[in-house]
């Protein structure tokens, strides 16, 4: 039997306070990213940093996929998400990731996709 991969929390509320991770498009509630990060991208350090979350994540999102088995999925391979934890994710984030935050991903030796210029066809 495979292995399971830990899950990404399911987001408690599906109004004005959901957001998008701008690195992996990671799916919560602004609360659920204050209390514990992102589960792809745990280098941003989201965890009790409100302004930290507001930087990292964003609002500006459309569509909603939830992805129970990352590897066997077409939609997460043609997502590009297919590495990512079972979770939420957007289908199109709609604004880039900092200058700042790019860096950030480049150091840690973390592949940024921008996820504004996909699925804009």
């Amino acid at each position: 039997m495979a292995e399971t991969m830990p899950a990404a929390a399911v987001p408690t509320d599906f109004g004005r306070s959901l957001r998008a991770c701008l690195r992996c498009s990671l799916v919560k509630t602004f609360e659920q990213f204050l209390e514990a990060g992102c589960e792809n991208c745990d280098f941003f350090v989201m965890e009790r940093d409100k302004d930290r979350v507001l930087e990292c994540t964003t609002h500006n999102f459309s569509g909603v996929i939830a992805l129970m088995h990352p590897d066997a999925s077409w939609v997460a391979r043609y997502q590009r998400i297919g590495k990512f934890v079972p979770g939420c994710y957007a289908v199109h984030v709609a604004e880039p990731m900092s200058e700042e935050l790019q860096t950030l991903c480049e150091d840690r030796g973390k592949k940024y996709i921008p996820r504004h210029t996909l699925n804009t066809a």
